[in-house]
C-alpha cells in the first residue's frame, strides 16, 4: 500500500529536490537497464527531505503501535533511526551475517513478542527486508508491518504483514539485449 496520491506527490517532490530521482540510461546492480534511477544516498544526505519522508512512515505506523523500529544496513539505519525518533521508540539495525542473511549484533535485543516495524529505504526485490524479518523472528519479536521510502517492486512484494511506501515507482527495466536505450545509443551509467 502506498501513502495515497498526496503523499506520493510530496514524496516525488522531495526526491527531486534532493536530486535523487535521476533520468537517463542506467545499469542497475541487477545488471538490468533502466531509464530512471533512484540514488538513495542523494536523498539520505539531505536531512530535511529524509526527515519529511520518515515522518510520513511514522504517521502511518503510529496507529499500529510498534514497540521498536528495525532496518537493514546501510541506508536502512538512517530510515530506522528517523522513523523511531518520530515515534519515540528504539531504533536497531540488522547487519549482513557471515554465510547468509542478517542478524542483530552490537548488543541489540528484541524482547519475546515485541512488536517490530521493519523499515528500509528502497524496496526492489525485498531481500534485505526479508532478512530483517527473519532476524526479528529469530529473536522472538513479532514483525507487525514493513514500511519503505520507495517501493520499486511493482507491487510484487508480499511479506505477510502490512506494507507502506511513501512512493511506489513502477519503473521498467530491461535485459541489456532488449534495452531500447541501448538501441538508441544513449550513454550508459553504471550505478
Amino acid at each position: 500500500m502506498s501513502g495515497g496520491r498526496q503523499t506520493e506527490e510530496a514524496a516525488e517532490r522531495l526526491l527531486r529536490e534532493a536530486g535523487a530521482l535521476l533520468e537517463g540510461h542506467f545499469q542497475l546492480s541487477s545488471g538490468r537497464h533502466s531509464g530512471v534511477y533512484v540514488e538513495k544516498f542523494r536523498l539520505l544526505e539531505r536531512p530535511p527531505q529524509t526527515d519529511a519522508l520518515c515522518r510520513m512512515i511514522a504517521d502511518w505506523a503510529r496507529e499500529l503501535s510498534p514497540q521498536v523500529v528495525a532496518g537493514p544496513t546501510t541506508g536502512g539505519i538512517i530510515v530506522s533511526y528517523e522513523v523511531a525518533r518520530h515515534l519515540g521508540l528504539r531504533s536497531i539495525f540488522a547487519e549482513v551475517a557471515e554465510g547468509s542473511g542478517r542478524r542483530f549484533q552490537r548488543g541489540f535485543t528484541i524482547e519475546p513478542g515485541e512488536r517490530v516495524l521493519v523499515v528500509d529505504d528502497v524496496l526492489t526485490t525485498g531481500g534485505s527486508v526479508r532478512d530483517v524479518l527473519d532476524a526479528v523472528r529469530a529473536m522472538g519479536g513479532e514483525p507487525m508491518a514493513v514500511a519503505v521510502l520507495i517501493d520499486r517492486s511493482g507491487g510484487s512484494a508480499d511479506f505477510g504483514v502490512p506494507l507502506f511506501s511513501c512512493l511506489a515507482l513502477d519503473l521498467p527495466s530491461y535485459e541489456p539485449d532488449d534495452c531500447p536505450l541501448c538501441a538508441q545509443d544513449v550513454p550508459l551509467t553504471i550505478t
